[in-house]
């Protein structure tokens, strides 16, 4: 597969499907042992992660609010919330809570096999999860929902209602390839560093474990199945304190001065 030019990770996938499959098989004593076991998968490399500072991601929306880009909120929701691109384009305004100032994601904008879109269920458990917003956050979504209105008064007849959160002009699903293209321009136009969407949700992450946010808080709102999942991916990301422990333990451990009388 690596010869025939497939990714390192797409290698590792199917290894490791392969490799269940045949445990299986020495399960159900089809095999005496696991011949996978005696093969070492190529390991891909991690690609070096790209995120936006706390300057860069308000210089980003401030000329995405000037620009009167119709994407801000979906680029504000994401920076809030380090939501899945496909988590944001499957929200609907039906997994929003106002009074309890939550949304849950119950969906994600998957590709369909043969072309096309879908809407589908979280990967995992752990993807279905509630995330709390902030009152500034809700208050972009309160007037992007009123922008939204509008949009549908204009088109009237031909608007397409599928009661998602973010779409096209006509109420469908929007083209992601547009999506990308604009969320580049505004980068460029910005004079910000060229990254992915999805190095937004790394922007994320770091921004949280920075500025103290617990790693457990930090998996969750990123809606990983484990926190070690979230540590082997940021851990790197999470400032130093072996200074501030050290003092900690000296403070926590130095007797208290009593004076004895001879």
């Amino acid at each position: 597969m690596v010869k025939k030019g497939y990714g390192l990770r797409t290698v590792q996938i199917v290894h490791s499907v392969l490799h269940r499959a045949l445990v299986h098989a020495v399960k159900l004593g089809l095999l005496t042992r696991n011949p996978d076991d005696a093969t070492t998968p190529p390991k891909p490399k991690r690609k070096e992660m790209r995120f936006l500072d706390e300057n860069q991601v308000q210089q980003f929306l401030i000329v995405t609010k000037i620009q009167n880009d119709r994407f801000f909120t979906l680029y504000y929701l994401a920076i809030a919330t380090g939501m899945r691109q496909g988590e944001l384009l499957g929200l609907k305004w039906s997994d929003l809570d106002w009074e309890k100032g939550e949304l849950t994601v119950r969906r994600q904008l998957t590709k369909k096999k043969g072309g096309g879109f879908e809407l589908t269920a979280p990967k995992t458990k752990a993807g279905i999860r509630p995330i709390s917003l902030g009152d500034n956050t809700l208050e972009v979504l309160h007037e992007h929902r009123e922008a939204q209105c509008l949009e549908r008064q204009a088109v009237g007849v031909h608007w397409q209602d599928q009661g998602l959160v973010f779409t096209s002009s006509i109420g469908t699903q929007i083209d992601r390839s547009n999506m990308r293209w604009f969320f580049k321009v505004l980068l460029k136009v910005a004079g910000l560093p060229n990254i992915r969407f999805h190095d937004l949700r790394h922007t994320v992450a770091s921004l949280m474990l920075n500025n103290g946010i617990p790693l457990i808080v930090v998996s969750r709102r990123l809606g990983h199945a484990q926190p070690s999942i979230t540590l082997d991916v940021y851990g790197h990301l999470i400032p130093g304190k072996q200074q501030e422990a050290a003092s900690l333990m000296d403070e926590l451990l130095t007797p208290i001065q009593i004076e004895i009388d001879n």
